[in-house]
């Protein structure tokens, strides 16, 4: 039986065994499992100062403070928050929007349907690598733009937005500079002490945490502005996000996050060998290109088309090799519009696929990819 080989980590992580251990003292009767709302009693007591603490981790790693930090369920629930709150709670001046073309669908369906609404909505372009033209993007800016929302690392083909240079546009111009940081919080250095951003969005699983977890940051200065909450009840995120608070998966994220951060440096170097190993073992297939850019890109994630090579074809004969398409959150039936966004025809779009590494990868997990894309590429071209 071929070895199975994972490289589908910008979809999601498995949980990192010390985080599972962690996670495991806060579910059953012997741990701490009560309701963190619950403060009549010390089932309760206990779980929210382990929420807290937990919180103040997180807010310390990210350069935040521990009030600036909501949990929701996911990054989806906190871009939606983070767009939606601000935008459906602001005056009927400041409707405007500017978002880029390819952001995560969690960006771009909640922008359609703001449309809808009649908030207006421009979507800058990329350049054939998939970086936004800063000079456009200002020339871009109204009076009536309340918010500006960019990815950081795009999630398909890792290319990085100058989100330092962007974040001091929107701070002279007065706007919310909102960040996707799906991808790159527990993988690739960010400090909001070191960089304007009001609203940040990011979830554990990317990081070896679980899912159903996830974070918005808000910065205090948005206390004065009331983000419009999408779910109501008890109120327990400061009136921002209602539904009782998930201690064992607040927990994890936590954990995961530390290792995350403890390891990065070197983890980092450890991928970029790897990435590098893929690449140098591939370069030479005919009529193969990347998509994106190498170098001002994550080293965890590499985006290459093959020529005349259908990729649904190409991952069928790779069956033990998990890599994809496009994201995850991208329809079966959709070509990736991340991917267009750059230029490509139909043709090229359907011969790439997503190779991303991560904690688990190996050079020999590499070695097998090679030796087993090598001799799916000849059989292709040979029979097709």
């Amino acid at each position: 039986m071929k070895k199975l080989i994972y490289l589908d980590y910008a979809s999601t992580t498995p949980v990192d065994e010390r985080v599972l251990e962690k996670m495991n003292n806060y579910l059953t009767i012997d741990g701490i499992f009560g309701n963190p709302s619950s403060y009549s009693h010390l089932f309760g007591i206990k779980a929210k100062e382990s929420l807290e603490r937990a919180r103040n981790n997180i807010a310390n790693i990210i350069g935040s403070k521990p009030n600036e930090i909501i949990f929701t369920s996911s990054a989806t629930e906190s871009i939606n928050l983070a767009i939606k709150g601000t935008v459906t709670i602001s005056n009927n001046i400041k409707r405007h929007i500017i978002t880029n073309v390819s952001e995560h669908k969690s960006v771009l369906s909640t922008c359609s349907y703001l449309e809808k609404l009649g908030i207006k909505i421009t979507y800058l372009n990329n350049s054939n690598i998939g970086l936004i033209d800063l000079n456009i993007l200002e020339k871009k800016i109204k009076n009536e733009t309340i918010l500006i929302s960019i990815m950081h690392i795009n999630n398909e083909i890792g290319i990085i937005q100058n989100i330092e240079k962007i974040s001091e546009i929107c701070k002279e111009k007065n706007i919310i500079f909102h960040v996707d940081a799906t991808q790159s919080v527990g993988k690739y250095p960010l400090n909001l002490k070191n960089i304007n951003i009001d609203l940040l969005s990011f979830s554990a699983h990317k990081f070896y945490g679980p899912k159903g977890i996830g974070v918005l940051y808000i910065k205090n200065k948005f206390n004065k502005i009331q983000i419009k909450p999408l779910i109501h009840g008890g109120g327990q995120e400061k009136g921002i996000r209602s539904g009782t608070l998930p201690v064992h998966q607040i927990i994890g994220m936590s954990t995961a996050l530390s290792i995350a951060q403890t390891e990065m440096k070197m983890e980092i170097i450890r991928i970029k060998k790897l990435k590098k190993q893929l690449w140098d073992g591939l370069r030479n297939i005919k009529d193969i290109y990347i998509n994106g850019n190498f170098c001002n890109c994550s080293p965890f994630i590499l985006n290459i088309g093959f020529k005349n090579i259908f990729n649904k074809i190409l991952m069928s004969e790779l069956n033990n090799i998990a890599i994809s398409s496009s994201s995850s959150c991208t329809s079966n039936t959709q070509t990736s519009h991340v991917l267009k966004s750059l230029g490509l025809t139909e043709k090229l779009i359907q011969s790439s696929v997503r190779f991303s590494f991560g904690r688990f990868t190996t050079k020999q997990d590499i070695d097998l990819t090679i030796e087993h894309i090598q001799y799916a590429i000849k059989k292709i071209r040979k029979y097709y």
